[in-house]
This record gives C-alpha cells, structure tokens and sequence, in this order.
C-alpha cells in the first residue's frame, strides 16, 4: 500500500504509457509476424494447390504412361509372337525358298534364251520386213513386165493346146481312115478271092486245052493285085507314123467319136 501511495498518477500513467507502448510495439511486431505468416500461409496454399494440381496432371501422366507401356507390353508381346511365328514360317519356307530361287534361276536362264531368241527374231522380221518392201519395190517397178509374161505364157499355153487337140484330131481321123482303109482291101480281097475262084471253075471245065496259055496272065494279075493291096496299105498304114509326134497329154480328150459315122 505504501508502493502505492508513493507512486503518483503521473508515474502511472508514464509507466502505463510505456508498458502501452511496448505493448503496442509488441502487438507490432506480433501482427507484423502475423500478416508475414499468413502471407506465407497463402503462399503456401498457391504453392500446395500448384503441386496438388502437378500431382494431379502426373498422376494423369503417370495413368496415361502407364496405359501406353501396357499398350506397348502388349504390343511387345503381339510382336515377339509374331517374330516366333514368322521365326517358324521362315524355318518351314526355308527349302521352298531353295527351290524357288532354283526355279527362279531356270526361269531366269530361260527367259534369258528367250529373250536373246525374241531379239534375234526382231532383228530377223526386220530384215525379212526390209527384203520383203524391197522385193515389192521391185515388183512394182517390174509389174508391167510379170503381167506380159503372165499373158505370154497363157498364150503359150493356149497354143500348146490348140497344137494338141488339132494333133489328136489329126491322129483320130488318120486311124479312122486307116480303119477304113483296111476294111475297103480286105472287101476288095475277099471279092477277088471270089472272082478269081469262079474264074478258075470256069476257065477248068470250059478250057482245058488253053488253060496252061492263059492261066499264067491271070496269076500274075492276080499277083499284081495281091502285091498292089498290101503295097497300098502298108503306104496307108505308115502313113500316121510319119507324122511328127503329138506331145503327151491327159487321157480325158472326148475325141473318141468316128468322123465318118455322118457319111
């Protein structure tokens, strides 16, 4: 009570002052700090909201990393599957392979033939091209001369055959003459026969005594006339021998007919 009696309300009041004061500062210096942490604290949630949102797109990452390594494990093992597939196809294909390398080499070597052949027959079409415009040049050119001696040559033809046909003609009515002929001396030797016989009867009886006389004219006339006939158809008969030689023909001449048959 004695401290308080001697402190003065002026001593009060200077040492509220002061402790208000320091006080004052104090709170100061406490909403400094405050106003420093909460600035801090916001900071630290713009900070924790960046990283939460960073987590949240690296999680996203993470998900989508993680869906495109089990895409690519699956991939990995569709390929590996494959690989072994084709590792054993190309195992079994191996000997076909051989055989169609060997069969590709043949081909190779034969179209290779070929080709040279189909070269070389070009190179010979175009010669064989090249000779066949030069001879249609030539005929061209000789086009007047091939048609005179075409027409020279039917005329030639034309002439042989007219030759021929008179020729057969010619021998056809020479046999038929011959046959006639003939037929005319052995009638004319039959009718002497006849005459001579009779004459030779008559002559017998009728005259006996001048048979020796007169027989001897009669046989040489009778001679004569033997020797005559075989002489005219002997000449007749050589006749057609005498004639130049037709030249050979077809057998299929309708010329058979007897040109005296009308007479």
């Amino acid at each position: 009570m004695a401290d308080e009696g001697t402190i003065t309300p002026e001593i009060r009041i200077s040492q509220l002052e002061d402790s208000l004061a320091t006080e004052t500062e104090r709170l100061q210096k406490l909403f400094a700090a405050y106003e420093a942490q909460e600035k801090d604290l916001l900071d630290v949630r713009a900070e924790n909201e960046v990283l939460e949102k960073e987590i949240i797109e690296r999680e996203i990452e993470k998900e989508a990393q993680e869906s495109l390594i089990a895409e690519k494990d699956f991939r990995i093992r569709d390929l590996e599957m494959k690989a072994t597939k084709a590792d054993k196809r190309v195992e079994h294909l191996e000997p076909e392979l051989e055989k169609m390398e060997e069969k590709y080499s043949r081909e190779k070597d034969r179209l290779g033939k070929i080709f040279n052949i189909a070269t070389e027959l070009d190179d010979d079409l175009k010669l064989a091209v090249t000779e066949m415009k030069a001879r249609d040049d030539w005929y061209v050119s000789h086009m007047t001369l091939f048609e005179d001696l075409n027409k020279a040559i039917k005329e030639r033809y034309e002439m042989i055959e007219r030759a021929v046909e008179s020729e057969r003609k010619s021998q056809h009515m020479a046999r038929a003459i011959e046959d006639r002929v003939e037929e005319m001396v052995t009638a004319r030797a039959a009718e002497m026969t006849i005459d001579e016989a009779q004459e030779s009867v008559s002559g017998a009886k009728s005259e006996e005594a001048e048979a020796p006389t007169e027989e001897e004219p009669v046989v040489e006339e009778s001679e004569a006339e033997s020797e005559a006939a075989p002489e005219e158809s002997t000449t007749e008969s050589t006749e057609p021998a005498e004639e130049p030689d037709a030249t050979p023909v077809a057998t299929t001449w309708a010329d058979d007919e007897d040109p005296w048959a009308d007479n």
